[in-house]
């Protein structure tokens, strides 16, 4: 038996040597160093959110999965209201499955705790986000705007996976979140391309800087509950 084969390990499905989980690690540190400085986000999420988390691990668990699920039909609902937008509408198709695909990997997690998904909740971050820009306007100024409104969901859900994986004393959730982290990661940055693919690129970075620093205000008074953006 060869001295590689003896150092093989397993990751999800996929066999990995040592000199490519070490890889990994190097690869994941990187992409989160990116990630802090990345996001752009105008407030941080205070620390002890984690603390209010961990004394109710269900609760957010449920409202995680029912984040994927409202994730992957925001994916299918530009699929039907911009069907012409090609490129746009093959990217939400992946998603729309990935995201579906995280709902089910954290419903596994809350049928192995033993509980079952409970009641959707609403949530008073994206209500609260959802009235910055004014309705109607021209078809390109409402893509424009959900594809803002969805690149700013992504980056602070992102943003809290990293606070969870970096601070949750259970280990196998926290090497869950982090795996979603860089997932989430990749979306925000796709929304935010299609923004400015689709929109005046000037116009865009004006309404994303601004859409920002809305955003700060809302999280002012939050980070109070057990709910991903809550």
């Amino acid at each position: 038996m060869s001295a590689l084969y003896k150092s093989n390990y397993y990751i999800g499905n996929r066999q990995c040597n040592t000199e490519q989980i070490r890889f990994r690690r190097v690869k994941d540190s990187l992409i989160l160093q990116k990630l802090k400085k990345m996001l752009g986000l105008k407030l941080p999420t205070d620390p002890r959110w984690v603390n209010i988390v961990e004394k109710k691990i269900d609760e957010i668990l449920t409202d995680h999965a029912y984040c994927e699920q409202k994730a992957a039909s925001t994916a299918i609902s530009l699929i039907i209201r911009f069907p012409e937008y090609t490129d746009l509408v093959e990217e939400m198709i992946a998603l729309s499955r990935e995201e579906m695909g995280h709902f089910k990997m954290v419903h596994d997690r809350i049928i192995a705790r033993g509980n079952s998904l409970g009641r959707d909740r609403k949530d008073d971050y994206v209500i609260e986000l959802m009235k910055f820009f004014p309705k109607g306007g021209s078809r390109s100024d409402q893509l424009v705007h959900r594809l803002l409104y969805a690149a700013l969901i992504e980056a602070r859900s992102c943003e809290r996976f990293r606070l969870l994986s970096e601070e949750l004393k259970d280990k196998e959730l926290a090497e869950f979140y982090h795996k979603l982290m860089i997932s989430e990661a990749g979306h925000y940055t796709m929304f935010l391309k299609f923004a400015r693919q689709y929109g005046n690129r000037g116009e865009v970075d004006k309404k994303w800087e601004d859409l920002l620093i809305y955003e700060a205000k809302i999280m002012k008074n939050l980070s109070k509950k057990e709910t991903v953006h809550g």
